[in-house]
């Protein structure tokens, strides 16, 4: 159970809501904080006071009056003229992310919504109710305006959402999860709309699943670096210490765990070669380096998650203000989540160098050419190393900023926008494309190591080529290549390598 209390959620929290469809409650304290400001907000709807978004319109209508009895209509049709989303669908887990967010951020009290429209988000999240919510449209300022009026549309009534499995009218969805649509008032509708959850929401589920990445890269570059016949030495801890990052030291003291007792590395121990190639012996600061960027996404977005990004503000206690400012803007998340798809990009960049000297007679002699044991007539795993080139190309240009541009917008009122929205999509569609690069690595670090028998890998390494070959048999001959392709992916995505190597040499950091 998750509870909204007017306190932080934790990244876990939003995977455990988004994903496992962990429950969620609101808890006495939050209920208590949104009544307090929701006595306020009523009292000012009944004033003549030019209070934003109140008594006036919004964005270049901010100085236009509501006259008290069209209040209310105000509300709705921000929603209606708002939900102009456009493209695919979000899925249901980012959806369900944004929805967590949104709540979680009225739930603190400084919205003025009544607990019922919170209540409403809720009742949703836990009947698997998920507004349909098309993925572009949002300028990353004034929140994610066009995506939240999707969902506000549903918890009145408006619009389609998925409801046990199948797309329906809003309305009819609501009847079927039991779940009366809102009836706006003062405030509510401009609450539900502002916002930065489409953009920490996706932000969110990327980071964690990037954070599980780099460790898993951690693993795949040791089974390459010992069937390539590389040198662990270079992650040695003295070496580690004359460059103190955190997280190369990480990255380094995971590399010696997975290689540890190495019979492969012991058999050329005094070989003559001098060096390694980057991609094996840089390592430790190149995967350092896209888990700092991880680290900083993840940073901005455990703070975003303390937050309250609605405008205005209501603070009931002490003087009663009403403070119109900026909490919607996206540029935060935004610059973090382009550096997310930076980090991302240097990750699969360096695994597909390594697949390249998996399959490549060019720079790899003592393997078979594209790991077939039969060259010429069967072309093994060619064709993976140009799936993973396509790959990584494609992260270098998601991996160029969204943040550093901005189109005006509203008569030129929302003048500097931050495209925080868009980064955050590059930044998921950057996990899916490394997270496949890093499985094709997987499964030709594993064949590769097949060719180093009798001589065993190390521990953590053999661990990781047994879950491979638990699942996908050896290539002795050309086979359907996209099946051996997604069986890898889907090793990854279930978190069995990274299982199977934590039980044969600990945690992996």
């Amino acid at each position: 159970m998750v509870d909204l209390d007017g306190g932080p959620l934790t990244l876990e929290a939003v995977e455990a809501v988004a994903r496992a469809a962990e429950p969620v409650r609101l808890a006495p304290r939050a209920l208590e904080a949104m009544r307090a400001s929701r006595a306020y907000v009523e009292r000012l709807g009944r004033s003549d006071a030019p209070i934003y978004g109140i008594t006036t319109g919004v964005g270049k209508l901010k100085d236009v009056v509501i006259p008290p009895a069209a209040r209310a209509a105000l509300q709705r049709n921000l929603v209606l003229s708002h939900a102009g989303g456009v493209g695919a669908p979000l899925p249901e887990a980012e959806v369900r992310a944004m929805m967590l967010l949104l709540a979680a951020s009225l739930a603190r009290g400084a919205s003025g919504v009544r607990p019922e429209v919170v209540a409403a988000v809720v009742a949703c999240l836990n009947a698997g109710v998920h507004p349909v919510v098309p993925e572009r449209g949002s300028l990353g300022s004034s929140g994610d305006l066009a995506p939240l009026a999707h969902v506000a549309g549903c918890l009145i009534g408006e619009g389609e959402a998925w409801v046990a499995g199948a797309r329906r009218p809003a309305r009819e969805a609501l009847a079927r999860a039991g779940v009366a649509p809102l009836v706006l008032e003062a405030k509510e509708g401009l609450a539900l709309l502002n916002g930065t959850h489409l953009m920490a929401g996706v932000g969110a589920l990327a980071v964690a699943d990037a954070a599980r990445l780099a460790r898993l890269a951690d693993v795949a570059g040791a089974m390459s670096l010992e069937a390539l016949m590389g040198s662990n030495a270079a992650f040695d801890e003295r070496i580690q210490r004359l460059r103190p990052h955190a997280e190369q030291a990480a990255s380094a003291a995971n590399l010696r765990r997975l290689t540890a007792d190495s019979a492969i590395i012991a058999s050329h121990r005094d070989c003559t070669r001098v060096q390694d190639a980057y991609s094996l012996r840089c390592m430790p600061q190149v995967h350092g380096a896209a888990r700092s960027a991880i680290g900083f996404a993840r940073a901005i977005l455990e703070s975003e998650l303390t937050s309250v990004t609605d405008n205005p503000l209501v603070f009931p206690d002490g003087d009663g203000a009403v403070l119109t400012g900026g909490n919607f803007h996206g540029e935060p998340l935004g610059v973090a989540l382009d550096t997310l798809a930076i980090g991302l990009a240097q990750l699969a960049g360096i695994s597909e160098r390594r697949i390249d000297r998996l399959v490549n007679p060019l720079t790899n002699e003592a393997l078979p050419p594209f790991l077939s044991p039969h060259g010429g007539v069967h072309s093994g795993y060619m064709i993976a190393q140009y799936v993973a080139a396509a790959l990584v190309a494609e992260c270098k240009r998601l991996a160029v900023p969204a943040s550093v541009d901005s189109i005006p917008a509203s008569g030129l009122q929302e003048d500097y926008n931050a495209m925080a929205a868009g980064a955050a999509l590059k930044a998921r569609t950057a996990v899916g494309h490394a997270r496949q690069v890093v499985a094709i690595e997987l499964l030709l670090a594993a064949q590769a190591l097949d060719f180093r028998a009798p001589l065993a890998p190390g521990r953590g390494s053999a661990a990781a080529r047994a879950a491979v070959r638990a699942r996908i048999p050896r290539l002795d001959a050309d086979r359907w290549l996209k099946s051996d392709l997604d069986a890898a992916l889907a090793l990854v995505d279930d978190g069995s390598v990274l299982a199977a190597v934590e039980h044969a040499v600990g945690p992996i950091s």
